[in-house]
């Protein structure tokens, strides 16, 4: 059997969409028919060689998706044929077996865990989630990356209540999931920052109470004016930009405010903070997938999107085919989307 995959041959490149050979399962693997995969900022980086030399080239992309199960290979007990799944980069429950490699016309392409720049793919047990049949898979490709990492940051990693305030730095897919969270538990106060207007526009329907243009001023001390000069109890950085990671840790409440960085930086780029900022009671975590538990937490995002809770449609911003893969991440590189959706057709 063969498949569509869009891959990567060198990085700055254009990705390249061919076909490529789908080998028999092993043990652990599950055969799965995309639906939808989504475009995550690290695939940008990924694409653009800025997270370090790769080692692995040429090889698929995609780590955040949805689709059907096709075939399972032995000892695989989670999900069976027909079963519909999430499919995310962060492990879950079940086996966890090496990279594969496809072949193709152009030689060998390898491939991690989990690929979803493509039509089928074979992905790891332990990277697939069961959902219900009344979850739409368009809104369920969300649950594999954006939302368990942004949600996660309000709900398991900051733990945000009620009354609490939030500024959330860069208003791309993680940063939307993070905002809808903080309304979602009735934040005070959710500030959104970002450098386009459009991004503070979608804010603002989704939750956000006060919007800042980056380019416009100094956000730390916009959003000190914003808090009678206390700062705010949270700040939630998901821009991947150095000056947005500084300026969200000193935006931060002295004695127990708490910033936490998810963006990704370009490979050898620092941050700079003030020690004294430390001293004061300010704190600076990392959250790596919003620790999630996937195997909880996607089905507990799928009942508040279901129940209404969670307005995943509001996200998605613009559709492609795989076949315009490339136009997508342009659009995500130049700050036009919010989540872009890839669908997958024959």
């Amino acid at each position: 059997m063969k498949t569509q995959a869009a891959v990567l041959f060198e990085v700055c490149k254009p990705l390249q969409l061919i076909p490529v050979t789908i080998p028999s399962l092993k043990s652990g693997q599950v055969l799965v028919d995309v639906a939808y995969s989504s475009i995550c900022h690290s695939q940008l980086l990924e694409v653009l060689g800025k997270r370090g030399p790769d080692r692995f080239l040429p090889h698929t992309l995609g780590h955040e998706g949805s689709g059907t199960v096709l075939e399972v290979g032995s000892d695989v007990v989670k999900v069976k044929p027909g079963d519909r799944v999430v499919l995310s980069w962060i492990k879950g429950k079940g086996k966890d077996v090496p990279s594969m490699v496809y072949q193709s016309d152009e030689g060998p392409v390898n491939s991690g865990a989990i690929s979803t720049f493509m039509r089928r793919t074979i992905t790891c047990e332990n990277r697939l989630t069961p959902i219900l049949d009344s979850m739409p898979l368009r809104e369920a490709a969300l649950l594999g990356c954006a939302i368990p990492t942004g949600a996660g940051i309000v709900l398991k990693v900051a733990k945000i209540s009620e009354g609490e305030s939030v500024a959330i730095f860069g208003i791309g897919g993680v940063g939307l999931s993070a905002l809808m969270a903080a309304s979602f538990v009735k934040a005070h106060k959710i500030i959104a920052v970002d450098i386009f207007d459009h991004k503070l526009k979608q804010a603002k329907q989704l939750g956000a109470t006060h919007t800042i243009n980056g380019m416009s001023c100094d956000v730390a001390i916009e959003i000190l004016n914003m808090t009678n000069g206390l700062g705010v109890d949270y700040a939630i950085e998901a821009s991947g930009k150095k000056q947005a990671m500084e300026a969200a840790f000193r935006s931060v409440r002295d004695q127990g405010g708490i910033c936490v960085i998810a963006g990704n930086l370009s490979q050898g780029d620092l941050i700079l903070i003030d020690p004294m900022d430390l001293i004061k009671g300010k704190k600076i975590l990392g959250s790596w997938g919003g620790s999630a538990q996937t195997d909880e937490d996607i089905p507990f995002y799928a009942n508040l999107f279901l129940s209404g809770d969670l307005p995943l449609k509001s996200m998605i911003t613009h559709e492609y085919g795989l076949q315009d893969i490339n136009q997508a991440l342009k659009e995500l590189e130049q700050g036009n989307a919010g989540r872009i959706m890839i669908k997958m057709e024959d």
